[in-house]
């Protein structure tokens, strides 16, 4: 027996943790009705188009609305699809999915007289004599199925999913469906509990600020939202505008408006107007005739933005959108929808067609008001990685100079990105700040020294409160220019 070296030399090995990362700015959340994506689910993440065609087909309106999302230029990367229970829903299973070796219809047709066994709606269902030597394919099979169960619900082969599905024929809470029993059917059918997906129940209908509070408190992954599903009325609109400016995490809203009265000075009674009097900073709207969904192509452009790149951020304003037909309007009408800070995807008389003004409701600049939900977001997960990584910041003045290095490291790349500038503080100062000081590098982080705080506070383990003052950089939206001629 041997001694151990560790009694001479002892190595530990301490791995340090994974630093929370940044939020994505740049997802959209598509909410519709289609019953595709189930309650239970709620969202499914996508990164193309193709896999929305294969999922939703290409006449739902979920995947009209991401078309024009991934039409963009450069295109963006991430849409998480969800269910809006708009209607009473049914309860539903669906199976396993079925290998090319698995549809193969031979041992189907072998069967003359199958059983299955499974609970819907609270009744055993069991169905016998199921004989399906005269089906050709696996729609006859579903279909064979359908008549059995006499209708208590309806069964489809879906030759997309590679599955088959089961609905159970009533709406609501109600509404209940289980997995099959074992057997060989089931077998073939991968409906027994070992393969087939969990039974969903049914749901009572929705109204949609609360299918969108309930997303949002399932995921914090979607930034955006823009919804597509026909008969959303304004005051659907304006609930879930409210819930959005309100809620914690920051996210924006995309609204399509297509009613004429957008186009009419003065008028009191379109969305439009209404969103603009309520002054939201966090709801995009837009106007167009032609497409319910526009403002997911304006939403398209925007997530395209790495704030972590250089020069990299962007205003709204001059840009295209792919699949929108551009609106031919007076510019009476065009200042009817700016002074109700809405937008439009208008055409120019120099043959150029551009989507201004790229405001929200409140009339603030997009691209503002994303920038600075990034830029919040990013100054919070870098003080927090800050205390998470390390084994204390001691609360002296040297542990709060590690807070504002670790703001200022973040400020850095809000520079480097083309948020902020350098330029002159028109605001009231604070710290060595005051009115009309030049900010050279575009922000000014103050911390005041440690002996200022309360003993409270202090007991607490609060640093003290940190103050920055941003330069935004702007964009240039428009420009006069004078030319004086002299012979």
């Amino acid at each position: 027996m041997t001694l151990s070296v560790s009694s001479v030399v002892n190595v530990t090995v301490s791995l340090s943790p994974t630093a929370a990362a940044e939020r994505n700015f740049g997802s959209i959340l598509i909410l519709g009705s289609s019953g595709i994506v189930t309650t239970a689910e709620r969202l499914r993440a996508y990164t193309n188009l193709d896999d929305i065609a294969v999922d939703f087909g290409t006449t739902a309106p979920e995947y009209k609305a991401a078309a024009l999302f991934f039409a963009q230029s450069p295109q963006p990367s991430l849409a998480y699809l969800g269910e809006w229970a708009q209607s009473a829903t049914s309860a539903s299973i669906r199976g396993g999915v079925l290998t090319l070796a698995d549809q193969a219809i031979g041992p189907f047709q072998a069967i003359t007289s199958g059983t299955l066994s499974l609970s819907i709606n609270g009744t055993v269902k069991n169905l016998t004599a199921l004989d399906f030597s005269d089906d050709d394919n696996l729609n006859a099979v579903a279909g064979t199925l359908t008549t059995a169960l006499t209708s208590a619900g309806t069964v489809t082969w879906n030759a997309a999913a590679a599955r088959f599905e089961i609905v159970s024929a009533t709406t609501g809470i109600t509404s209940t469906i289980t997995a099959a029993a074992d057997g060989a059917v089931a077998s073939l059918l991968k409906m027994q509990a070992s393969q087939a997906e969990a039974p969903v129940a049914g749901v009572a209908a929705e109204t949609l600020v609360d299918a969108v509070a309930d997303l949002a408190d399932k995921s914090s992954d979607w930034y955006g939202l823009v919804v597509a599903a026909a008969g959303v009325d304004d005051d659907d609109v304006l609930a879930v505008a409210a819930f959005i400016e309100g809620v914690g995490t920051s996210r924006v809203y995309g609204v399509t408006s297509q009613d004429a009265q957008e186009l009419v000075t003065g008028q009191t009674t379109s969305l439009g107007y209404r969103l603009a009097q309520l002054k939201y900073q966090r709801t995009f709207w837009q106007y167009s005739s032609s497409n319910p969904y526009a403002a997911a192509s304006a939403f398209g452009r925007a997530f395209t933005v790495n704030f972590d790149g250089s020069n990299t951020t962007i205003t709204l304003k001059f840009k295209q959108e792919p699949g929108v037909v551009a609106e031919d309007i007076s510019a009476s009408q065009a200042a009817a929808i700016n002074a109700n800070h809405g937008n439009v995807f208008v055409k120019y008389n120099n043959a150029t067609a551009i989507l201004q003004q790229g405001v929200v409701a409140n009339g603030y600049y997009f691209d503002e008001v994303h920038g600075l939900a990034w830029l919040q977001n990013a100054v919070q997960t870098a003080v927090y990685n800050l205390l998470y990584t390390n084994p204390k910041i001691p609360q002296t003045d040297a542990g709060v100079n590690q807070l504002v290095t670790t703001i200022n490291r973040t400020l850095d790349q809000s520079v480097t990105n083309g948020l902020v500038a350098p330029g002159v503080w028109n605001a009231a100062g604070f710290g060595s700040l005051s009115q009309g000081d030049t900010l050279s590098t575009g922000f000014y982080v103050y911390a005041p020294k440690i002996a200022t705080q309360s003993q409270a506070d202090r007991e607490a383990r609060k640093a003290p409160p940190i103050q920055i003052a941003l330069k935004l950089a702007g964009a240039v939206h428009s420009a006069d220019v004078l030319i004086n001629v002299n012979r």
